[in-house]
C-alpha cells in the first residue's frame, strides 16, 4: 500500500511539474532569422576534375587557392509569422569574384522564396542565366525522418531529421519547437518547428541561423516577389531540358540547382 501511494504521488508530482513547465515555455510564432550559407569551395572545385581536364584545371584550382578562403560565406534572412514567410538575401558588398572556376550553380543559388503556410503553397523568383522566373506552385512535400541526435543553435535545442530531396539531394535539417512555425531557409519545410540548420554533405553546403530576433513583421516584409515571368515546376522544368537537354552530364548539377 506504501509503495503504490509513493508512485501515485510520484506521478501526480511529475504531472504537475510537466505541465507547469509546458505553461512556461515561451514559443515564437514571428521574428526575422539571420541564417549563413557555406560552401565549400576548395571540395566543389576539387571534385570536378577529371582525367580529360586534370592538366589545365590543377593548375587553376591551384591558384585559385592562393588567392580565395576555402568556404564561400553568403548571409541570408527569413522573416517570418505563424502564417507566412519570407527568404531573401543580404546583398553582398565584397568584391566579386569572377573567376570562372569558383562558379556553381548550387554555391551560387539564390532564390527568394515567399510561402505561405496556410494554403502550403509558394512564390519563388528564380535568376536562370539571364533570365528571370516567378514560380508559382504547392511546397514541396519531403519525408523526414526524425532522429534523437540534438544540437544547438543560435540559442535553441534543435533536433536532427533526414531526408532524400528530388530522388538524389540528400539533406539533413536541424529544428526547433521552440519557433511554433513549420519554416526554414530556402524550400525547405515541413518539420514540427522551424528549421534552424541545413546542411547537403555531399554537395557541401550548409545553412546555419546565427541570430533569431523575436518582432513583429511589417506585412509588407512578408509580400512575395513581382518580378519575373510567371509559370509553375512542371513548366519550369519544361525549359530548363528544352535548355540543356543537349548538355549531358554537365547539365546535371545545374539542372539540380535550377530545381531545387
Amino acid at each position: 500500500m506504501k509503495t503504490t501511494l509513493k508512485y501515485i504521488i510520484l506521478f501526480a508530482v511529475t504531472f504537475i511539474s510537466t505541465n507547469l513547465y509546458a505553461q512556461n515555455v515561451h514559443f515564437v510564432q514571428n521574428g526575422v532569422i539571420e541564417f549563413e550559407k557555406r560552401s565549400n569551395m576548395y571540395t566543389i572545385i576539387k571534385k570536378k576534375i577529371n582525367k580529360d581536364n586534370e592538366t589545365w584545371y590543377t593548375q587553376a584550382f591551384d591558384q585559385y587557392k592562393k588567392n580565395n578562403p576555402q568556404f564561400k560565406a553568403d548571409k541570408s534572412t527569413l522573416s517570418f509569422n505563424k502564417d507566412k514567410s519570407m527568404y531573401k538575401w543580404v546583398e553582398n558588398t565584397d568584391p566579386v569574384n569572377n573567376n570562372w572556376i569558383s562558379r556553381d550553380p548550387l554555391a551560387d543559388l539564390k532564390n527568394t522564396i515567399a510561402t505561405n503556410f496556410d494554403t502550403q503553397s509558394s512564390i519563388t523568383q528564380k535568376n536562370i542565366y539571364e533570365a528571370t522566373y516567378l514560380v508559382k506552385d504547392s511546397v514541396r512535400k519531403i519525408n523526414w525522418k526524425i532522429t534523437d541526435e540534438t544540437r544547438e543553435i543560435a540559442g535553441y535545442e534543435c533536433r536532427r531529421a533526414n531526408a532524400l530531396v528530388m530522388d538524389s539531394i540528400y539533406v539533413v535539417a536541424y529544428y526547433t519547437n521552440e519557433i511554433a512555425v513549420s519554416g526554414g531557409p530556402e524550400s525547405f519545410i515541413g518539420l514540427p518547428g522551424m528549421i534552424l540548420g541545413l546542411a547537403m554533405p555531399h554537395e557541401n553546403i550548409t545553412w546555419f541561423a546565427t541570430k533569431v530576433t523575436e518582432m513583429a513583421v511589417p506585412e509588407k516584409d512578408l509580400l512575395p516577389p513581382t518580378k519575373g515571368k510567371p509559370i509553375d515546376n512542371k513548366g519550369l522544368n519544361k525549359v530548363l531540358i528544352g535548355a540543356m537537354g543537349d548538355w549531358g552530364e554537365y547539365a546535371q548539377p545545374m539542372f539540380k540547382a535550377f530545381s531545387l
